[in-house]
């Protein structure tokens, strides 16, 4: 019955291959390639087209952006147990912030990375280096946390009502007790 339900995900055979995206959403560096890249190019189009005057512009941007990174961390993070997000949400903000800041160096190098109304020079990359990492942690960490409560409430309503308490408990009573421990003896 313990090789049955293993507690760790990597012990199951995977009987096929899973498709190219489902692939790609369980690579972690992936993942934050693939978001950090384009949207550091949606950064450079926004302010190189877009009218910072406008409020509704520079809203409707960062919005925008929120949407796209959130939507990219939500779709790696549920290959994955909720147990897992508290690391794996951290080290995506970061991978993603990682690429976004080479990204920028890049763009800076050719002269295309916009800092206000004007070019950005290499004197501008490690101050704002600093503050895309700030502002991914910032946005990440908090989507996370109120993610990982909606779908712990969400999960326990769906186990109610298709009457499996005693498995919403059983799941609550696993947390608590240590993973190497053995189980208890069933009381006669």
């Amino acid at each position: 019955m313990a090789d049955f339900f293993p507690r760790k995900t990597i012990a199951w055979e995977v009987v096929e291959d899973p498709a190219a995206i489902r692939r790609l959403s369980n690579s972690l560096p992936e993942m934050a390639l693939l978001t950090g890249v384009p949207l550091r190019l949606y950064r450079a189009y926004v302010l190189s087209h877009g009218s910072p005057e406008s409020g509704l512009w520079v809203g409707t941007t960062l919005v925008l952006f929120a949407i796209l990174l959130l939507v990219m961390l939500t779709a790696h993070l549920a290959n994955y147990t909720v147990r897992h997000w508290w690391w794996r949400a951290p080290m995506f903000a970061a991978l993603e912030a990682g690429t976004e800041i080479m990204m920028s160096l890049a763009l800076t190098a050719v002269g295309m990375e916009k800092i206000g109304s004007g070019v950005a020079e290499l004197s501008d990359w490690l101050p704002g280096a600093a503050q895309v990492l700030m502002w991914r942690m910032a946005l990440v960490i908090p989507f996370t946390v109120v993610l990982a409560v909606l779908v712990t409430v969400v999960r326990r309503i769906l186990l109610s009502r298709e009457n499996r308490t005693s498995t919403a408990l059983r799941v609550s009573e696993a947390r608590r007790v240590v993973i190497d421990e053995p189980p208890a003896p069933p009381a006669s």
